[in-house]
């Protein structure tokens, strides 16, 4: 990563617990969790890509008897995962470079995918694929324009990229994904761009 984008795992281990304070734990993103997991098979796999401290997303898979594996670049976020469930596996890793043997039944990258540059996330599809089992769920939130955005967290910017609705209808469709729902700017979500997709071949 280059420019702005490189700070992004340093700054969410600096602020880490207060991003873990400040997220909600009210799940409104539940209806699309309801979605992505009628995909998957009942206690099915669950790649959690950029999980944060597992509250309240993963939190939820695991009540529902998901088997969860999170992954975060955060140290600190990935220490508070460990405590508040020791029994499922938490990797501190970047989600460009974590690989693993396993094929998962569904992978999650919310909120984290969209922080990575264009170029990144392009790369990310092949990885997508080669860690999903036939039949996969896929849902990551995007930006709702090809280009840069830029926020702020604990006063400092927040890089935030996307690509065109058609470029990641293309990159999934390349890597055997079939787009089962794509909604911009949901108001029910929090104005949340999301993009869930099933593995096809």
């Amino acid at each position: 990563m280059a420019g702005e984008d490189e700070n992004i795992i340093a700054l969410y281990e600096r602020h880490a617990l207060a991003f873990d304070d400040l997220r909600g734990r009210n799940l409104f993103e539940k209806p699309w969790l309801d979605r992505f997991t009628a995909l998957v098979p009942p206690r099915g796999d669950i790649l959690d890509l950029g999980c944060g401290a597992g509250e309240p997303i993963a939190a939820s898979l695991i009540r529902d008897g998901f088997r969860v594996t999170g992954v975060d670049a955060s140290e600190t976020l990935i220490g508070l995962c460990r405590e508040r469930f020791p029994n499922r596996a938490w990797f501190v890793a970047d989600m460009r470079q974590f690989s693993l043997p396993a094929k998962y039944d569904g992978i999650l990258a919310w909120h984290s995918f969209f922080h990575l540059n264009q170029d990144d996330q392009r790369a990310m599809f092949p990885r997508f694929a080669a860690l999903s089992a036939p039949g996969a769920a896929l849902m990551f939130t995007a930006g709702h324009f090809d280009g840069v955005a830029m926020g702020e967290f604990g006063g400092e910017p927040l890089y935030h990229a996307s690509l065109s609705t058609e470029e990641y209808t293309a990159l999934l469709e390349e890597n055997g994904f079939a787009v089962v729902a794509h909604v911009v700017q949901d108001p029910q979500c929090g104005g949340a761009t999301v993009w869930l997709a099933k593995r096809i071949s």
